[in-house]
């Protein structure tokens, strides 16, 4: 892998993962995909969304880092924030607390850029992401919805067969979508 192009991914699941790593393939970027995920609830839902990646990961012979799943020290970090509506408050921190984690695993892998997908998900603002990972060391904003990038996801998805969840992947998002 070229060390100077080489990017950190942090990944929040297969579908998003997609069409990311093809844009960064095109741009030159030699990605390591990181699954850091504490958010995902239950349990089971992060061990169904990191198997997805690996099905992803191996279509474009990426290498994958699974983080610890750390549920608990996520819920200390959005306490308080229980009963945000989606897209406020608990999002905001929650896309901090991910970017954190990428940020120090970035530096610990001697990395020098890392991005997220979250930014290709037609629910999430990539404005509000950006802001979050503005002053972080080696954090690139990329918006991953350009280019299609949102349409392709899903196209790619279908044609692998992903499996696509409904909802964000806290209990917090998860109750909102049911209601």
């Amino acid at each position: 892998m070229n060390g100077e192009r080489t990017i950190l991914v942090h990944v929040c699941c297969g579908p998003c993962a997609t069409s990311s790593i093809e844009r960064l393939l095109e741009e030159g970027w030699s990605p390591i995909l990181f699954f850091s995920d504490s958010n995902i609830w239950p349990e089971e839902e992060f061990e169904k969304r990191y198997e997805n990646l690996l099905i992803v990961a191996k279509r474009y012979s990426l290498p994958v880092v699974k983080d610890h799943y750390e549920h608990n020290e996520w819920l200390e970090w959005v306490k308080g924030l229980e009963n945000e509506k989606e897209h406020g408050k608990r999002c905001s921190r929650c896309f901090r607390f991910n970017l954190l984690r990428t940020e120090k695993k970035a530096k610990e892998m001697g990395i020098r850029h890392f991005c997220t997908t979250l930014t290709v998900s037609r629910f999430k603002k990539s404005a509000v992401i950006f802001h979050e990972g503005e002053d972080l060391e080696g954090f690139e904003a990329i918006d991953f919805k350009k280019k299609d990038g949102f349409a392709r996801s899903c196209a790619i998805s279908k044609e692998m067969g992903l499996y696509r969840q409904t909802w964000c992947g806290c209990e917090f998002s998860k109750r909102e979508s049911e209601e």
